[in-house]
């Protein structure tokens, strides 16, 4: 994304996806009307409690990213380890994943988090990154204010499943076993008729590092930011937070302004995301140091993980937007980035005291407007994995087929689905989403599955692609054929 790009294809997003930004554009705003607001290129905001100071703060969004990171590359990791001589006896490797889940702040400050950047992160540590906990955060776990009860409804997708926090520990547990299991020598044999290249591979097509992450980004992530940060439905939470006086002693900035900044720590991008292209954001831009995300946008010489450190859905956003381009016009981090900027600067020229009910209802049309883009980014991302699974299916009569190929794409699919049912808003209700888990299904079809059971599971991710397509009203284009080519 760049700002021509913005410009270029601002009216084709927000046609598209309905987004409010232009109907907002010309609104009486109140003590904050359009006509005199002042959006940055970058989110970069002064302080109306400490002169010279930012208001800006999301530290403990960047400290669970780096948890999140940490624990993805940890599940990665087994496979060497084992295979290279390191014996897991049973519960060691639960432990090690809820080193990462369960976080204790002062026993894990000075743990190096391992992630690599180029050049190196300014914060090595998980304290230095900030120390907080991933399982705090999670769907049910952080209970105030949540539009469903995660503890008695239980979630929906996988059977099963009661709560999220549950069905993480579940995946950990079952982590565990296979890790012991290789560890004493037993390796299962994947449908392919080849033995399982990953520890966290499992026989009947679950990839389950996948499912962890990309859960998580839901869960905890996404949860966070559409059902707290940027909600409303709670007196004193997110836009309803109080913005007369600092949020506690010695900060610079209101409990509104830090809520709005919380929600974007979630999103995942840097402070100046609207600088980069899609292919820089899609690690597709022939730069091998910018393929984890990270620019070292001040020249110092180190990533600086709170603003340099694009991440999450931030890059799944650049991705989708990328893999559009000759196909249809499309900018959904142009969409989204717009949205925050707007939504913070609008925080920002309010005068400190109550917000007026006309400030409050633009701000409401802003975080509709974030809300909307960043679920496309992860509804798109969606009918990728799809397709990516579409592809795997078609090998299945062709050749080629990979049992770890169609194990990682089903589950990373399946892990961004589940994902949806955390946002009250969704374009997709709770009813809907069981309608579209019924046609994922509760795993990839395997090599050896009847012509039947093929024949429905081909249909089953047609019918589910189309039901997003439908949904976020996509271009044509972007769908693919049913062997999954040609779209996103």
């Amino acid at each position: 994304m760049n700002g021509t790009k913005m410009m270029q294809n601002w009216r084709g997003i927000t046609a598209t996806l309905g987004l409010s930004l232009l109907a907002a554009c010309g609104a009486d705003d109140g003590n904050s009307g359009d006509d005199a607001l002042q959006v940055p290129t970058t989110y970069t905001f002064g302080s109306q409690l400490e002169s010279g100071a930012s208001s800006v703060d999301y530290g403990g969004q960047v400290g669970r990213s780096v948890l999140l990171a940490s624990l993805s590359e940890s599940i990665e990791g087994l496979t060497a380890a084992i295979d290279g001589g390191k014996a897991y006896s049973k519960g060691e490797v639960q432990a090690l994943l809820l080193f990462y889940y369960d976080y204790d702040v002062a026993a894990g400050a000075d743990v190096p988090h391992g992630l690599s950047f180029t050049p190196a992160a300014k914060q090595a540590t998980f304290g230095a990154a900030s120390g907080k906990k991933l399982v705090e955060k999670v769907a049910g776990n952080d209970a105030v204010g949540q539009f469903r009860d995660w503890a008695t409804a239980g979630m929906i997708g996988w059977q099963g499943a009661t709560t999220p926090d549950a069905q993480l520990r579940n995946w950990f547990a079952e982590l565990d076993q296979l890790a012991a299991d290789r560890s004493a020598g037993t390796i299962g044999t994947g449908a392919d008729g080849k033995p399982l290249a990953e520890v966290h591979i499992t026989a009947g097509g679950h990839h389950l590092e996948e499912l962890v992450s990309k859960f998580l980004l839901g869960a905890m992530a996404w949860s966070q930011a559409a059902d707290d940060y940027l909600d409303d439905d709670t007196d004193g939470k997110g836009l309803l937070s109080d913005h007369s006086k600092a949020e506690s002693e010695g900060k610079p900035y209101t409990a509104l302004e830090h809520a709005w900044d919380e929600g974007f720590g979630y999103f995942g991008a840097s402070r100046d995301y609207g600088a980069y292209s899609d292919a820089e954001l899609a690690g597709a831009s022939g730069d091998a140091a910018r393929k984890t995300g990270a620019f070292d946008t001040d020249g110092d010489g180190a990533i600086d993980l709170g603003s340099e450190w694009n991440r999450g859905l931030a890059l799944y956003c650049g991705k989708r937007d990328h893999a559009a381009s000759g196909k249809a016009e499309i900018d959904l981090t142009g969409a989204v980035w717009d949205a925050f900027l707007r939504g913070r600067a609008r925080i920002a020229k309010t005068p400190l005291g109550k917000v007026d009910a006309a400030t409050l209802d633009a701000l409401r049309k802003d975080r509709d407007a974030v809300l909307q883009a960043w679920e496309a980014c992860l509804a798109a991302s969606i009918v990728h994995y799809v397709n990516e699974a579409l592809v795997d299916v078609a090998k299945l009569g062709a050749g080629g087929w990979s049992h770890a190929d169609a194990a990682k794409h089903w589950s990373e699919l399946k892990g961004l689905a589940l994902s949806l049912q955390f946002n009250r808003r969704s374009k997709l209700d709770l009813k809907a989403q069981q309608t579209l888990h019924g046609h994922i299904g509760m795993a990839p079809v395997l090599q050896g599955a009847s012509a039947d059971a093929v024949a429905k599971a081909k249909q089953g991710l047609l019918d589910a692609r189309k039901m997003l397509m439908d949904a976020y009203a996509f271009p044509a284009a972007l769908a693919g054929d049913d062997a999954g080519e040609g779209g996103w």
